[in-house]
């Protein structure tokens, strides 16, 4: 019954798929003077982390604001694209187009354009599905040359001290320089869009009085007079009561990048903290350190087997030492059993969530073109996963001889999701009250209570139903009505110090890729890595199930059966470790000090840690399992 199930949900999950539309893969292809539409999006900062929306500052706005749809990894991570007053018509080069003017900047917009420039916000356009960047050139070490790079969005403005004076001012980028790059088809006259570049100013425009709305005259910036804006004239300050005109400028360039390459310098956006020599190092350190442990294990457990099954007399079998001993207590049930078929089965829920997710970003699917989708495809995984944790919990907790399966089933569609939703309501509530973009609006958390309660829980239901109507695994020996009295443990066996040594292992197969990651999420860079985040999550798999079945088997040579709770926590503590590594890296890279920014890093670190337990703990607790099931069928027990 359970392959009909696996097959069933696969092809469940292939139907789901196909229906994706994902957009930014198919290309476009423009003629001449064709209306490019250029949109805007959030404001972003690695410094306050907090986003928010394009006309959150008094730029130049249209009369009606027309949201694009987005989906709901977009709408979670904050992305609010709207449409824009900039007019660039295909292969057509502007200079000194006036975009609007703000006769006086009033107190309240001087001092919400100081406070983003204060907090080093970014602003972030969309052109073909292109985010805007700013064009960096970074020494290749290898090669001594020069090598372009984006880094994405441009600044609201800066502060500085004009010459002669000590007073820090805050000044505008009120002039873009938008260079678009494009590659022209050489048999038609068609062309696709593959860079997009801007290079900001700060100017403080003059022009000939009295102002003239429908055709606007600039001395600062006057393509007839051969006058362009350089960063040598004087900028554009931030004062209430000080007029501010707003222009662009329009520079096509053809381009040999085709239109499936436009990608490759937006992520190369990495600063040069990537050593891939170290995530490799890092690899064969594991591999080797797992294939010792393998050799080892193997090789003793062969001994002890051997030593057992050879044993002929009754004297001699008295006299036996060691996990033979506890055989008639090993698979007694542990305290709390209920609790840990849950804690499995959702274990078992985000290690699928993980491999699929994974398998499609390999094969391209999750692209940085498909804004969002990554997120979304997590949170569709995880939900239709639910079916999986269902079965596994049920069938574990019908092996403890359970009865109440429905409050077992209960509890597993509802614990952990429940935990995290808590964290991330309350985070939901702080940054609504900052009025960030970033606050999910009240239509996104329908939709996610329905995906939870509409879909997730009814799921688990029914693979709760087929995991606890299939018969029980025999186990390969008999437990004893009358538990066996454990012996006094040497301190090394003692289950918070085991357990915190077997989380250092799983850790550091990871920690290095870890660091990119949290990059990815915290300083806004693309995450492209996944052929080597497979590795590594192929490598935390191995080195979490070989860390637990090594102490488990030193725990049941000790002659301490309780072994089911430890095989969880072992490679599970491996959380904690994530956890103070997370703010080791809040203290030493980010430069966050303002307290919901601060409390919305550590709450989110505190779900990513929170499902990397459950992940890695049902990873040790099912090799463990498997490890215990096979050793003690293999021995010969009266």
């Amino acid at each position: 019954m359970s392959r009909s199930l696996i097959i069933i949900s696969l092809l469940g999950l292939l139907h789901v798929t196909s229906a994706f539309y994902l957009p930014g893969v198919a290309p476009q292809d423009f003629k001449k003077k064709d209306a490019l539409y250029l949109k805007v999006n959030k404001l972003s900062s690695i410094k306050y982390q907090l986003p928010y929306e394009y006309y959150s500052l008094p730029y130049c706005r249209p009369e009606r604001i027309v949201q694009s749809a987005e989906n709901l990894g977009e709408v979670l991570r904050g992305d609010r694209i709207e449409n824009s007053l900039y007019q660039i018509l295909m292969r057509v080069d502007e200079q000194c187009k006036v975009l609007c003017r703000i006769e006086m900047l009033s107190t309240p917009q001087a001092k919400a354009f100081r406070t983003k420039i204060e907090d080093d916000y970014r602003v972030n356009m969309i052109l073909d599905n292109l985010p805007v960047a700013m064009v960096k050139w970074r020494k290749d070490e290898s090669t001594g040359t020069l090598v372009k790079t984006y880094e994405r969005g441009f600044p609201v403005g800066f502060k500085a001290s004009l010459e002669s004076q000590s007073e820090v001012k805050f000044f505008l980028h009120n002039h873009l320089r938008f260079t678009i790059l494009y590659h022209k088809d050489a048999t038609t006259d068609l062309a696709r869009i593959v860079g997009f570049e801007v290079e900001p100013f700060s100017v403080k425009h003059d022009y000939e009085p009295p102002w003239d709305k429908a055709t606007p005259t600039l001395n600062t910036c006057n393509p007839g007079r051969m006058t362009y804006v350089t960063h040598n004239l004087p900028p554009q300050p931030v004062v209430e009561g000080v007029e501010a005109i707003f222009s662009y400028d329009v520079k096509f360039v053809a381009s040999d990048i085709r239109w499936a390459s436009r990608w490759d310098t937006y992520l190369m956006m990495m600063d040069d903290q990537i050593h891939w020599f170290s995530i490799i190092n890092s690899v064969m350190i594991v591999l080797f350190l797992s294939g010792m442990v393998a050799m080892i294990m193997m090789r003793t457990l062969r001994a002890d087997i051997n030593k057992y099954n050879q044993l002929e007399s009754g004297e001699d079998a008295q006299e036996e030492t060691g996990w033979k001993l506890v055989h008639g207590d090993v698979f007694r049930a542990p305290p709390n059993a209920s609790l840990l078929a849950t804690y499995t089965g959702t274990g078992i829920q985000i290690f699928g969530m993980s491999l699929v997710t994974m398998l499609f970003a390999l094969l391209g699917f999750l692209s940085p073109a498909n804004r969002g989708g990554l997120t979304t495809a997590m949170l569709m995984m995880f939900v239709f996963m639910g079916l999986f944790a269902g079965y596994f919990s049920a069938r574990l907790y019908k092996g403890f001889r359970g009865e109440e399966w429905k409050k077992t089933t209960l509890r597993t569609a509802l614990l952990f999701p429940g935990t995290c939703f808590c964290v991330f309501f309350a985070l939901n509530l702080l940054i609504w009250g900052q009025k960030s973009s970033g606050a999910v609006p009240f239509g996104t958390l329908f939709a996610l209570c329905f995906l939870w309660f509409g879909i997730s829980v009814p799921l688990v239901f029914v693979g709760s139903y087929f995991g606890y109507k299939k018969p029980a695994a025999e186990e390969p020996v008999r437990t004893n009505k009358i538990p066996r009295q454990i012996p006094e443990q040497p301190w090394y066996m003692n289950p918070v110090f085991s357990c915190l040594v077997g989380g250092v292992l799983p850790f550091g197969a990871v920690f290095i890729e870890l660091f990119f990651i949290l990059t990815s999420m915290w300083l806004h860079q693309f995450y492209y890595l996944f052929g080597f985040l497979a590795l590594v999550f192929v490598i935390l798999l191995i080195t979490c199930a070989e860390i637990t079945i090594v102490l488990a088997y030193f725990q049941l040579c000790s002659e301490d059966y309780h072994w089911w709770w430890r095989a969880y926590f072992t490679s599970g503590s491996s959380a904690l470790y994530l956890f103070a590594y997370s703010g080791f890296y809040f203290y030493s890279k980010l430069d966050i000090t303002k307290t919901v920014p601060m409390l919305m890093y550590f709450g989110y670190m505190l779900i990513v840690s929170y499902g990397f337990f459950c992940l890695t703990g049902t990873i040790g607790f099912y090799a463990c399992y498997f490890f215990v099931r096979k050793v003690f069928a293999s021995v010969k027990i009266d």
